[in-house]
């Protein structure tokens, strides 16, 4: 089968979603042919993320715009040739993997659709992800043109329904669609969850434009890509969307103390050590790849085991590469610094969300500790290893005082960066039908990006507030002042 993959990507940088390197690796094994269509830098679809996040300090300023060429091209015509040319039997998009926050893997599903509705094609349309994952009949019933959806992890689904479809056209035996036959929706068998993620394959960057790669990371322009070594997140807090993936898979019971799910070995898997290894060395050595941007939901949960192994490799077989991570600040322990120092890992990404405790507890289902989260970020510092806050605002039953709070102790924290996202009402959380029921969002949101804007209404903090605090967030951290 000829497999067109589709990156509706509306960010206007460079990102390698991880899914795409996923799904080309599995194809391939199974013999399809596979074709990507990006449009990451068409200028008329695009928004420029980078420049809005650098005015207001999030970013450091570089001189990625000046490396980076733009297409004046529309980006319809440019798809449609694409598919003319390519002449695709499927067309893909959207899928679950390590990747599903910041960078728009959410909402790329919706784009998606808006690139493709108007598009000249006799291929099936096939999509995956988040949302059909957590309200399938729904998605269904608002986009019709989709041939098959696949719920859950859809590497080994979608390489199945490409094996059918290519036999004989019999997918009733292909685990994890659901699709409408005109009377009703059909589902087909749920699929096991990923057990050994090494059975993927390699993942395959092959199909990226070269200056995909170049990424702006701390002042700099580095060649990067993002990667997984594991897949899952222990915990359920309730206004992240992996709680969508932890309930598909069954993994619904959680300890109330805690904030984890239980069996929770059972649904965070790796890859293993040595695969981990060829992969980044492959990158470096055919990509010049300088710096990974790990993706793992929380680094620090990977099988120790498997990590250990990988700083052996690591110190036998060097690779010139630095690791960004990202992992939660509860327990920073000093062992888990010598690791991160034998790993090269050169930045941290830590999610405070908010300052105030309660609510984390009781409206976020996020147990963390203060005194706890200040020693990660000290004992970093001392390490040497840079720190990212990762901030929230715009919660459900949020008030000014509570972010006003939250600058206060990033102004404590004194991390080497600060990042701050409006809140996004992922359907299928628990935070998400909170907001629905305060008529501060709808039951199904179009556009919602962390970035770039906040959809709230009906709210005692308006928009316009959000905004400032959007923009003035870290001037207010390290200034003390408003503007």
């Amino acid at each position: 089968m000829r497999v067109l993959l589709c990156n509706p990507s509306k960010w206007g940088r460079g990102i390698t979603p991880i899914w795409i390197a996923s799904h080309v690796a599995k194809l391939r094994q199974h013999g399809h042919n596979v074709s990507l269509f990006d449009a990451s830098f068409f200028s008329g679809w695009t928004n420029n993320e980078l420049a809005f996040n650098t005015g207001n300090n999030q970013y450091k300023a570089t001189e990625y715009d000046n490396l980076i060429l733009f297409s004046d091209e529309d980006v319809y015509v440019a798809l449609q040739k694409k598919i003319d040319n390519f002449s695709p039997d499927i067309i893909f998009w959207s899928a679950i993997s390590s990747h599903i926050h910041g960078e728009g893997e959410y909402v790329n599903f919706q784009y998606g659709y808006q690139l493709l509705e108007s598009i000249q094609t006799d291929a099936r349309l096939v999509a995956g992800g988040l949302q059909v994952t957590a309200n399938p009949e729904l998605i269904i019933g608002r986009y019709p043109a989709v041939d098959f959806y696949v719920r859950g992890e859809s590497e080994v689904p979608l390489a199945q329904l490409c094996d059918a479809l290519a036999k004989d056209g019999e997918i009733g035996a292909v685990k994890g669609l659901v699709f409408s036959d005109g009377r009703q929706v059909v589902y087909t068998e749920k699929q096991d969850i990923l057990d050994n993620l090494d059975e993927l394959g390699e993942y395959d960057y092959s199909l990226f434009e070269d200056q995909v790669f170049l990424r702006p990371y701390n002042g700099k322009v580095l060649r990067a890509v993002d990667y997984e070594m594991s897949r899952g997140c222990i915990y359920s807090c309730a206004y992240c969307v992996e709680t969508v993936i932890q309930r598909y898979y069954g993994f619904t019971e959680t300890n109330e103390k805690t904030g984890s799910i239980r069996q929770a070995k059972k649904y965070l898997r790796n890859k293993s050590a040595g695969r981990v290894h060829s992969e980044l060395k492959r990158l470096k050595n055919e990509h010049a790849v300088e710096l990974v941007r790990c993706q793992d939901t929380n680094f620090l949960t990977i099988n120790r085991k498997m990590l250990v192994e990988l700083a052996e490799l690591f110190l036998a077989d060097p690779i010139d590469i630095k690791l960004y991570i990202e992992t939660r600040p509860d327990d920073v322990s000093e062992r888990d610094i010598l690791l991160l120092k034998k790993l090269n890992v050169d930045g941290v990404g830590m999610g405070i969300e908010m300052a105030s405790e309660s609510f984390r507890n009781n409206s976020l289902q996020r147990f963390a500790n203060q005194e706890k989260i200040q020693l990660a970020f000290d004992r970093l510092a001392e390490a040497g290893i840079k720190r990212t806050a990762y901030n929230i605002i715009g919660l459900p039953n949020e008030t000014e005082q509570m972010i006003e709070e939250t600058i206060s102790f990033n102004r404590q924290l004194n991390p080497d960066n600060i990042t701050v996202a409006f809140y996004s009402p992922y359907i299928g959380t628990k935070q998400e039908q909170v907001s629905v029921e305060m008529n501060i969002f709808s039951d199904y949101e179009m556009n919602v990006d962390g970035q770039l804007r906040s959809v709230k209404r009906n709210s005692d903090m308006t928009n316009e507030t959000l905004d400032y605090y959007k923009r003035e967030f870290v001037n207010l951290v390290r200034q003390g002042a408003k503007n």
